[in-house]
């Protein structure tokens, strides 16, 4: 079992960079600006044979009282517990702060292993500020480079006993019985215990303050992610993985998005870029509105990206414990849905409160039902005799006098469904008709809310296959002829 890296220490030394090269992407953000990271991102990391889950952290400041600043130092303290190894970073060139000795005292008393690097070595400059770390009492320091990847192997070499030791010990672990319960005759029998399946993958989006890390952290059952009335708290797309009853989830909790107009800061845009690739990676998207200003603009935006980029869509209203008139506002709540967002007529609309956990049995539902949908395969008998009776209800336009025919159909794909229609004439094809058949798959295939795609497609369309027949034959006998000769 891997052993897990936690790297720590103060703001802008160069945590996330150091972070980015040990998992081979880039997937925390990096910035000029200090105290770019505020939530805990883990990652599975590998340094030459080595491999283990690393976690970037939060800037470690000198606050402990209910500031966004000491509830990020708590994050970070929760992360020193939960690593087998902390990686205490400082900044050679800045050299040794009173900050950065006030840390190390509290890594001294709370981590069992502490390692200790100098980042930013490269050149001269750095000489003074790794001299001054050995007075800090935690060993000679690592002098690295995580922008330029010098180092490495001066970090490799501090890892590996380390990793050797949770090795044997897990080694030592997995040889004891476990008498906690009988042994059994048959257990061998069994096989290996199962996999988990590959992790169903949602993402959260919304504006900010919406109530996404709140939400995540609810159903995570702790406070894994930073929280507080502070708008535009989460900065980066922040993955956690879960068991949701019983479904192995892969949850990612992103930045607010705020009007394109409004985002002018260089991290802002990189927070906002951030998310748009979490949508791109999920499965089931969670659109989650405030229920005092629920369908803002930005929410159709956000809610028509999910849809055109092929994503199930579950449209979820928060802080509905706030709410008086309850019965009154999910009826305006249904008619806004179908109305503003008709490319998402029947997606689940569900209420929720993040604060006090009411709707989150709904919420698992509607998204264990979208993402079902959204996988589903109709058999191409069914569809054809399906294509049938709806021409035959309301048959394709006649541009020109002449009817378009509309002669197969078949689904190309799921996730989410593709299907191909072969027809006369795709290109005179009317917007509206296309819209005919795509209700109606969503009516009569059981298929509400999910993006449904329908292409025409004419029968000119080239046959990669026509000839290959012919063509194999000629080279056969040309062969032969030649054995022969």
């Amino acid at each position: 079992m891997p052993f897990t890296l936690a790297i720590v220490g103060r703001p802008n030394v160069g945590k996330s960079t150091l972070f980015n090269r040990l998992v081979g992407k880039r997937l925390a953000l990096v910035d000029d600006q200090p105290g770019v990271t505020r939530d805990l991102r883990e990652g599975e990391a590998r340094l030459g044979d080595i491999s283990f889950t690393a976690i970037d952290t939060a800037g470690l400041e000198d606050a402990n009282d209910d500031s966004l600043q000491g509830r990020m130092r708590r994050l970070t303290e929760r992360a020193v517990d939960m690593a087998d190894v902390c990686l205490f970073l400082i900044d050679a060139r800045t050299g040794i702060t009173p900050t950065d000795e006030i840390f190390a005292e509290i890594l001294r008393k709370r981590a069992d292993h502490v390692l200790l690097a100098a980042n930013k070595a490269e050149g001269r400059a750095a000489e003074a500020g790794v001299i001054e770390a050995w007075g800090l009492g935690l060993g000679e320091p690592i002098q690295l480079s995580a922008e330029h990847g010098e180092g490495m192997s001066e970090l490799y070499s501090a890892l590996l006993p380390l990793s050797e030791g949770f090795a044997e010990v897990a080694a030592r672990t997995s040889e004891e019985p476990d008498l906690s319960l009988p042994v059994s005759e048959e257990a061998d029998e069994d096989g290996p215990a199962p996999t988990p399946d590959k992790p169903l993958q949602i993402a959260v989006v919304g504006r900010p303050n919406a109530g996404k890390s709140t939400l995540i952290n609810r159903l995570l059952g702790e406070d894994r992610l930073l929280t507080g009335p502070e708008a535009g708290i989460t900065r980066d797309a922040i993955s956690v993985t879960m068991d949701w009853d019983s479904v192995p989830t892969r949850i990612f909790d992103t930045a607010g998005m705020r009007k394109k107009a409004k985002v002018q800061g260089k991290l802002e845009k990189l927070s906002v870029a951030d998310g748009l690739r979490a949508v791109k990676f999920a499965e089931v998207v969670v659109v989650l509105l405030d229920a005092a200003i629920p369908f803002e603009q930005q929410d159709l935006r956000i809610a028509d990206l999910a849809e055109r980029e092929g994503r199930a869509v579950v449209v979820a209203v928060n802080k509905w414990d706030l709410e008086e008139d309850k019965s009154g506002k999910l009826a305006a709540l249904r008619e806004a849905f179908d109305r503003l967002l008709p490319q998402l007529r029947g997606a689940p609309l569900v209420t929720v409160s993040a604060r006090t956990g009411r709707g989150l049995d709904r919420l698992r539902g509607a998204v264990m039902r979208a993402h079902e949908v959204w996988n589903r395969r109709v058999p191409t008998a069914q569809l054809n005799r399906w294509l049938g009776e709806m021409v035959e209800a309301h048959p394709p336009p006649a541009p020109g006098g002449r009817r378009i025919k509309l002669r197969y159909m078949t689904q190309a794909k799921t996730r989410p469904p593709h299907f191909v229609v072969m027809c006369s004439h795709p290109d005179k094809m009317q917007d509206a008709y296309t819209r005919y058949l795509v209700n109606g798959l969503r009516a009569d295939f059981d298929m509400p809310g999910t993006p449904i795609r329908l292409v025409m497609r004419g029968q000119g369309a080239r046959n990669p296959y026509k000839g290959r027949r012919e063509k194999n034959a000629g080279a056969l006998q040309k062969h032969l002829d030649k054995r022969r000769g």
